[in-house]
């Protein structure tokens, strides 16, 4: 029988190795910094996508960046050929995700948004440096490229936990950048428990 303890060690030993293994590179200064002087000072907005398991990680980090002050919306990629890509500003910045750089949605969602607005920042986070995504983003992010725990080698999950966690990065520093504290928060988030915490 399948020794569904041991399974779990070995889970969470890859999972925990990949985080650590994650490349920690000047880009994520550059991306901060970005998300700061293009949403904190010129007014504009952070705009997520990603297909799929990218997709539901893309709007779990809009959702994340909104409650902690900055403006961020997932567009989808597909619905943006019908008309949703009317939500982009000039001064927004998109943050893409894709662990092959290859998903065709997203590179589609590039040239479309670039025949709109010429001069929009692209940051993606991948798990192939070299792919077309990666070549088209000012700034890229790699996830270092670990092997899925899926015995199939082929369900997201090695690869959307480091995506989480490279969010959870972004979201940190950028709110240590642009001094966001806890009466902030409490402005944002007035429901359940994290809002009566805020305002205690």
């Amino acid at each position: 029988m399948m020794d569904v303890k041991e399974t779990m060690r070995e889970i969470l030993a890859a999972e925990s190795a990949a985080i650590k293994n994650i490349p920690v590179s000047d880009g994520y200064e550059q991306a901060v910094k970005l998300i700061v002087d293009q949403v904190k000072f010129c007014g504009g907005k952070l705009v997520t996508s990603g297909m799929g398991k990218c997709g539901q990680i893309a709007q779990n980090i809009a959702t994340t960046f909104s409650s902690t002050g900055i403006p961020a919306v997932f567009l989808h990629p597909s619905e943006a050929q019908h008309g949703d890509l009317g939500v982009l500003q000039p001064s927004d910045v998109m943050l893409l995700l894709s662990n092959s750089g290859r998903t065709r949605e997203i590179v589609e969602l590039v040239a479309l948004v670039q025949a709109l607005y010429a001069g929009m920042k692209f940051i993606v986070i991948t798990g192939n440096p070299d792919s077309e995504l990666a070549h088209h983003a000012d700034i890229c992010l790699w996830t270092g490229g670990a092997p899925e725990v899926c015995p199939l080698g082929l369900t997201p999950t090695t690869s959307t936990t480091i995506m989480t966690v490279i969010g959870d990065v972004l979201v940190v520093n950028v709110m240590k950048a642009t001094g966001f504290n806890k009466h902030d928060y409490a402005l944002r988030h007035h429901g359940g428990y994290l809002g009566v915490k805020s305002r205690q």
